[in-house]
């Protein structure tokens, strides 16, 4: 399968240019929110450049210079569903007793949201997995997104190295486990109990029972 895409100048949102004007990033909204609703209603194959431009109310050739190709936009769609996540998570922070149940209790809930958005998830998984080197940006902006999320519920300040992998492997667990739920091959309780296991290893790394493997 090939996504759509065309050379274009780097968008506005690459590090090496300068922050956007207000208007600027009026459009780039509406372009993100054209993304998303038309993810919300078919999926990958419904995110179209031609459409998401005109969803947008922007020509063709602006979308290409924010977003070079649409796996550009679809990751991009997925880093600005995860601010949203980490803003709404921050503003209700998880009640758990200790670290492994804020992880998990806030791992969930980030899945439930996507639940609610099956084709949404599905779009923004996919562009994540096709995604090559020329994305490696943004796909690092969601690694990092994520990884923020997992550290505010764990609430360590100064998280250690043994730590800061245990968060590492949560991290790669949670994706791994939806992309085995959208393709039918996890039922929503079997995430749950993925997610509870793998963030065990928080409190294991707290107590000092986890100590890194080191070949001889």
């Amino acid at each position: 399968m090939t996504a759509d895409a065309r050379p274009a100048a780097q968008p506005p949102t690459d590090r090496a240019t300068p922050p956007l004007t207000e208007r600027q990033e009026a459009r780039r909204r509406r372009i993100l929110h054209a993304s998303a609703q038309l993810a919300s209603r078919g999926g990958f194959e419904a995110v179209q450049m031609r459409e998401v431009a005109e969803a947008a109310g922007v020509a063709l050739g602006t979308l290409y210079r924010y977003f070079p190709s649409k796996i550009h936009l679809l990751v991009a769609t997925m880093q600005d569903q995860l601010q949203h996540m980490h803003s709404t998570l921050r503003k209700r922070p998880p009640a758990g007793d200790d670290a492994a149940q804020r992880v998990a209790e806030t791992l969930m809930r980030a899945f439930r949201a996507l639940q609610r958005e099956p084709h949404l998830a599905d779009a923004m998984v996919r562009a994540l997995t096709f995604a090559d080197r020329s994305v490696s940006p943004e796909v690092d902006t969601v690694s990092r997104l994520t990884t923020a999320i997992i550290l505010d519920a764990t609430g360590l300040e100064h998280p250690t190295p043994e730590q800061l992998s245990a968060v590492r492997v949560i991290e790669h667990t949670w994706h791994s486990a939806l992309i085995t739920w959208l393709s039918g091959r996890a039922s929503i309780a079997q995430v749950k109990i993925d997610i509870e296991t793998v963030c065990r290893l928080i409190d294991l790394t707290e107590e000092g029972g986890a100590t890194p493997w080191r070949g001889q």
